[in-house]
C-alpha cells in the first residue's frame, strides 16, 4: 500500500471531499466546504516527493519533472477512486485529491430540480453546466449521463481530464476517453468523436476557442453536447462563449447560441442547515425565443428578467434559488447570505454575529 493511502483513508473516514497535501503545512481535509488540518507534522519537500513518487507512472513522473502540472486518476489498494492535481508552488510540491464515489448519485438523490432531468430528453444542441471549481459540476453531469445511460439506447462519448466517475454501459454504450491517455486535446477528441457515430458527447472542459468551436459544430450537426465552463451564471457563460471566439465569428456564434443552446445550469454548493454537508443550488436558464433574441441582439444583460418570468418553465435565478432553499430550511442562511448578489432579502435569516459589520453596511445601503 502506498503511504499516501493512509491520508486518503483517514479523509474518507472523516467524510471529507478533498485531501490537500502541501509542503510546509500538515495534511488538510475539506469538510463540508471548510479546510481543516489533521494532527500531523508539517510536510517537508523530501517527504511529500517520496509519497507522491509511489503513485506516479514513469510517464507521469517524466511530465512532472519537466515542470508540468499533472491531472490524473488514482485508485487506492482498497478501490477508492480520486481525481488528483499535482503542482509545484513557491514553497515546494502540492497535491489535491478529490474523492470520486464509486456509485454515481442519481438526480433525485442530489435533490436537483425536476427540470434538470428533463434536459436529458434533448436529442441535439448544447447544455452547459457551469460554476467555479469545486461546485459539483462533474457530479451533476455524471448524474445526467447516468440517467441517459440507464434509459436510452445511445452511443455516449465522454472526453475527460481525467476520467472521474466510471460509467459501465447499461442501456447505452458509454465510451470514456481521457486527455493525455487516449486523446491529445479536447478538440482532437471532439474531432474524432464525430467519426464515431455519437448520440451524446460530454466535453469535460470547454477551455479554449478550438474546443468551443468543435463543440458547437457537434451540436449543430445533430448531436447532444454536454459541456462545462468555469463561469458563474447564465449571462457570464453566454458572454464567455461569445468572447472566446474570434471577432469575425461573433455573429455566427450569437446565431448558434440563440438556436442551439438548450440550457445553462450554473451551480454552487451551500452548507446544509445542519452544517453536516453541502447542497447544490442552481441557476437555470432554458432557451426560449425571447432569450434567443436577447442573445442575437447583444442584450444578454436582460436575461435575468427572463429567468424571473420563466419559473413556469423551470427557470430560476441564483438568488431566488438560495432564498427558496433558506425558507425551506435546507441550507445555512449565513452561507446563503455570503453567496447572494442582492443580500437584502437574506438579512432577516442571518444568525452569525461575525457578519455584523457586513450586515450593518447592507442595512445602511437599504435605508439610505
Amino acid at each position: 500500500m502506498s503511504r499516501i493511502d493512509s491520508f486518503l483513508k483517514l479523509g474518507l473516514a472523516q467524510g471529507c471531499s478533498d485531501v490537500h497535501l502541501a509542503v510546509g503545512v500538515p495534511p488538510m481535509l475539506r469538510m463540508s466546504g471548510d479546510l481543516m488540518p489533521i494532527k500531523f507534522r508539517d510536510l517537508s519537500g523530501t517527504e511529500l516527493e517520496s509519497y507522491v513518487s509511489e503513485i506516479l507512472t514513469q510517464n507521469q513522473q517524466s511530465k512532472f519533472s519537466d515542470g508540468r502540472d499533472l491531472d490524473f486518476s488514482y485508485v487506492t489498494d482498497d478501490g477508492s477512486r480520486f481525481r488528483v492535481n499535482l503542482y509545484r508552488k513557491a514553497t515546494g510540491l502540492g497535491a489535491t485529491f478529490r474523492y470520486i464515489p464509486a456509485e454515481i448519485p442519481n438526480l433525485e438523490k442530489l435533490g436537483l430540480p425536476d427540470v434538470v432531468r428533463g434536459l436529458t430528453d434533448y436529442h441535439q444542441g448544447m447544455i452547459l453546466v457551469t460554476g467555479a471549481t469545486g461546485t459539483g459540476k462533474s457530479t451533476t453531469l455524471a448524474s445526467m449521463l447516468d440517467h441517459i445511460n440507464t434509459h436510452k439506447s445511445m452511443n455516449i462519448i465522454s472526453l475527460e481530464d481525467p476520467i472521474e466517475f466510471v460509467h459501465p454501459s447499461k442501456k447505452a454504450q458509454v465510451i470514456q476517453r481521457e486527455l493525455g491517455t487516449h486523446i491529445v486535446s479536447f478538440a482532437d477528441g471532439l474531432r474524432a468523436a464525430l467519426r464515431e457515430d455519437p448520440d451524446v458527447i460530454l466535453v469535460g472542459e470547454m477551455r479554449d476557442a478550438e474546443t468551443i468551436s468543435m463543440a458547437m459544430t457537434a451540436a449543430e450537426t445533430g448531436h447532444l453536447v454536454l459541456g462545462t465552463l468555469h463561469t458563474t451564471g447564465a449571462v457570464k457563460s453566454i458572454d464567455r462563449i461569445i468572447d472566446a471566439l474570434p471577432s469575425d465569428l461573433r455573429e455566427q456564434t450569437k446565431s448558434f447560441l440563440s438556436t442551439n443552446l438548450n440550457a445553462v445550469v450554473s451551480q454552487l454548493l451551500c452548507k446544509t442547515a445542519d452544517l453536516r454537508g453541502r447542497k447544490a443550488i442552481l441557476e437555470i436558464m432554458i432557451m426560449t425565443r425571447a432569450i434567443g433574441k436577447l442573445i442575437s441582439t447583444e442584450q444578454s444583460h436582460q436575461i435575468p428578467s427572463q429567468l424571473q418570468t420563466g419559473r413556469h418553465l423551470g427557470m430560476q435565478q441564483m438568488d431566488q434559488a438560495l432564498l427558496d432553499a433558506v425558507q425551506r430550511k435546507e441550507i445555512d442562511p449565513n452561507d446563503a447570505y455570503a453567496y447572494a448578489n442582492d443580500k437584502q432579502p437574506f438579512l432577516r435569516f442571518v444568525t452569525d454575529s461575525d457578519l455584523a459589520p457586513a450586515l450593518a453596511a447592507d442595512q445602511g445601503t437599504v435605508t439610505s
